[in-house]
């Protein structure tokens, strides 16, 4: 069942990568965000606020605790 878990987690983050030009792509995001709180990704996000995209990563701790990280993409200046 982990196995199947993981290969949908995957999946997800595949389907709903929007790519944010000259930014952090959300599947890199949320992998950062995984291994930063040694948790493991329950869904993942990108939301447009305003001029800004910010990708929302819900995470769950070794804890059992649900952490939801949020992440503004980095705009590259030069355009």
């Amino acid at each position: 069942m982990n196995g199947l878990r993981r290969q949908t987690c995957v999946f997800l983050l595949a389907v709903m990568l929007p790519l944010a030009a000259f930014g952090q792509s959300l599947e890199q995001a949320a992998q950062d965000a995984a291994r930063r709180y040694d948790a493991k990704v329950l869904s993942a996000h990108t939301e447009q606020r305003g001029a800004r995209k910010v990708h929302v990563i819900k995470l769950l701790t070794r804890k059992g605790v649900v952490k939801v990280v949020r992440v503004t993409v980095r705009q590259n200046k030069g355009r």
